[in-house]
């Protein structure tokens, strides 16, 4: 089977669907080349990621990533949520297919997009790095996943 249990339940049943009308911070990402988009809304009070849902045009991957990266941060602290890798969105889903690894990536980029959002909103200092990989599109027009 090309996709694990895991991937194909939260296909099947994503967690955390919708929007936040109030969100303290929002962040949409998208990725020229699969055409998916990813937007992730944030609920924070005192530093604390009370709840978060996100919307996601795109594949099965693309929704099983952002539901579990939803997931992953839901009752984190805010810069915990920030070190939320790819890599732990696809070890969480018990592995991706190398060619949707993208995906995930996106999760990562939506998650730290919304928390940017939620920082310039409320006018707390942080370090651009903090944002950037290097390899994403937050500091860069062009995409250089290599994809």
């Amino acid at each position: 089977m090309l996709y694990s249990e895991k991937v194909m339940d939260h296909f099947r049943n994503p967690r955390n669907v919708g929007e936040i009308a109030d969100a303290d911070g929002v962040g949409e990402v998208g990725n020229a080349k699969c055409g998916d988009i990813m937007k992730m809304y944030l609920k924070i009070e005192d530093g604390i990621i009370v709840d978060v849902k996100f919307e996601t045009f795109g594949c099965g991957s693309a929704i099983a990533t952002s539901s579990m990266a939803t997931e992953l941060i839901k009752g984190k602290q805010v810069d915990e949520a920030l070190s939320l890798t790819n890599q732990a969105v696809v070890e969480a889903l018990d592995g991706l297919p190398a060619h949707k690894i993208h995906c995930s990536v996106l999760a990562e980029e939506a998650v730290r997009a919304a928390i940017k959002d939620y920082y310039d909103k409320n006018g707390i200092a942080y370090e651009p790095e903090q944002f950037c990989s290097g390899d994403c599109s937050c500091c860069h027009e062009h995409d250089h996943h290599g994809e």
